[in-house]
């Protein structure tokens, strides 16, 4: 296969080689893509009943073979094996959702044509894209892209997926666990995976054939991602990060609100683009709310490489620099460490220990930027107007997590943002039924639910006369009398 070298999968935890990959060259890519299209041909000419049935099987290959692809996940992001094991979990609930409801949502409706067009019979269907490139992250490396790729497999594409240069083998459990379930993929590749680094990702993006581009992964690359894709006049789908707020209203559980913060500040070492990185508590309840959020986060261990601890290491070493600036700017501009400090982050990457600042500077990094690691900065507010206008303040607009015994609706109405979890915490990403996406900075189209499927279709509307008019417009054969009746019936109808 067309390459231009290899490269290495590293352990997190302890820096060892579990694999080596191809870095794949345009040519491979351009393969890829080819082979993909016509693969696409036989897919969607199965229809929506026989998908579901191969979809259903594949299902089943994850399903008993989950702990063995939770390891591979483990292996290269360095997360503990029971949030693998949670990712795979998820994953598989959007896959069942995805092709049990593909036929209800896209297949051919009736609408109706409205009185003008009373002879026409008019219809809606939604057709695949044909080849849909997959762009995937690194720290949810099979769920995050299981929400483009079951969705358009479900809606009748082919997919040709790259991972992250530091999940690889991720992808690969991924589609060979598909070959396994659908036997026909040795003849029809429905999901093939190029591996390699941003080069091969860009070639993926101006191959010819590819139908729509699914990134995930920050903002600064998403604009690459769109430079290239518009060369070909490529639709993309953009989910390029957050900068989750949590508010915390007065008459909220604070015991289960900084539990949430913890869990979604801290779980995955902080690499999670709709966590918690800042919390906004109203002043009434805010020392009581910090005890409660000291006393779980300090009590966090990090894994080493014998013990797998409450949290992993950083998937990225180079993540770390941008942990230790926040933290260094937040405590420098004179923000009080709750848990942790600038000790919590070594000097070069690896584990970081939680680190929970309060009373930051709404114009600190810390507080700006997206951190993508453990920590979580907390901020007084005198009521939840300010809490609402401070979460907005920032150009991302991703996730959201409200607790409020009595105002949560309303509260979470207010914020700009994709998804909003209420008394819970990233619970949204968990219900296969709701779109997933942001706005601003954290980008736009979304993936899961009705909205995710026809992410990736194009919608084709029909109209079929079914008899003649006695009044006929569209035709030369019109009639000044003609227009003078059709005028008068539009006065009659919409004029009143």
């Amino acid at each position: 296969m067309p390459a231009s070298g290899d490269f290495a999968s590293l352990s997190p935890r302890t820096g060892e080689e579990l694999a080596r990959y191809p870095v794949h060259d345009g040519e491979h890519v351009r393969a890829a893509v080819r082979d993909a299209g016509e693969a696409g041909v036989w897919w969607d000419g199965l229809g929506f009943a026989e998908r579901r049935r191969r979809l259903a099987a594949w299902k089943k290959v994850l399903v008993a073979q989950l702990d063995r692809v939770a390891g591979v996940v483990a292996a290269e992001t360095g997360k503990p094996l029971d949030d693998a094991r949670l990712e795979v979990v998820l994953a598989i609930d959007h896959l069942d959702w995805a092709s049990a409801n593909a036929a209800k949502v896209l297949g051919k409706r009736s609408v109706s044509p409205g009185l003008l067009m009373a002879n026409q019979a008019a219809s809606v269907a939604y057709r695949p894209l044909g080849v849909v490139g997959v762009i995937g992250p690194w720290n949810y490396p099979i769920f995050t892209p299981m929400g483009s790729i079951a969705y358009a497999l479900a809606a009748g594409n082919t997919v040709v997926f790259k991972p992250s240069e530091l999940t690889p083998g991720v992808g690969h459990e991924i589609a060979r666990t598909l070959a396994e379930a659908v036997p026909e993929v040795g003849r029809h590749p429905l999901l093939t995976v190029v591996t390699g680094f941003g080069p091969t990702g860009a070639e993926l993006c101006r191959a010819p054939g590819v139908g729509k581009i699914a990134f995930t992964g920050s903002a600064a690359t998403g604009r690459r991602v769109m430079a290239s894709c518009a060369e070909n006049l490529v639709p993309v789908l953009m989910e390029c990060g957050g900068k989750d707020p949590l508010i915390v209203d007065a008459d909220a559980d604070l015991d289960a609100a900084a539990d949430a913060a913890v869990w979604g500040g801290m779980s995955n070492a902080g690499q999670t683009c709709v966590g918690v990185e800042r919390v906004y508590v109203v002043e009434s309840v805010a020392g009581r709310f910090l005890e409660k959020v000291r006393a779980s986060a300090s009590k966090l261990q990090v894994g080493t490489a014998t013990n797998e601890g409450d949290l992993g290491p950083m998937t990225m070493p180079s993540q770390t620099e941008i942990v230790r600036r926040h933290v260094t700017d937040a405590l420098e501009r004179g923000g009080r460490a709750i848990v942790g400090g600038a000790d919590s982050v070594p000097a070069q990457g690896g584990s970081i220990s939680p680190v929970v600042i309060a009373d930051v500077p709404e114009d600190s990094v810390a507080v700006t930027e997206e951190t993508f690691g453990p920590l979580v900065v907390v901020n007084r507010v005198p009521d939840v107007d300010e809490a609402v206008r401070r979460a907005n303040a920032t150009g991302y607009g991703l996730g959201a997590t409200v607790f409020s015994a009595k105002h949560g609706e309303q509260i979470a109405e207010r914020l700009r943002c994709g998804m909003v979890s209420i008394n819970g915490v990233i619970s949204f990403a968990g219900i296969p039924s709701l779109p997933f996406g942001g706005v601003g900075e954290s980008g736009f189209g979304r993936i899961h639910g009705a909205d995710g499927l026809r992410e990736f279709t194009r919608a084709q509307s029909i109209a079929r006369q079914r008899f003649g008019m006695p009044i006929v417009v569209t035709s030369f054969r019109r009639t000044a009398r003609t227009m003078q009746t059709l005028v008068g019936i539009v006065k009659a109808r919409h004029g009143r």
